[in-house]
């Protein structure tokens, strides 16, 4: 066998595996990001969330020391357009 051929053919499969595992750790890096920038997108609308909820849960108690026992009650505050309710409803 020549040895020139040898040689070029390890080192193209050096410069191959390089490549690959470069192309993989930018993949990863992409995917990080990815990731990163969707959980970060789904704590700012939890938070949104969290605290529309908790602006209902004061007006309800608000209206709910408004009306005593013996007065009528009348109708509950409606929750904010907003505020995402479809885990609790049917």
């Amino acid at each position: 066998m020549d040895l020139g051929a040898l040689v070029g053919g390890g080192v193209a499969l050096l410069v191959g595996l390089l490549s690959w595992t470069q192309s993989r750790s930018t993949n990863r890096r992409s995917d990080f990001t990815a990731i990163t920038e969707q959980l970060r997108k789904d704590l700012v609308d939890e938070r949104t969330q969290r605290k529309l909820l908790t602006s209902y849960v004061i007006e309800i108690w608000r209206w709910a020391k408004r009306v005593g026992p013996d007065t009528p009650a009348g109708p509950a505050p409606e929750p904010p357009a907003d505020l995402d309710l479809t885990p609790w409803r049917p």
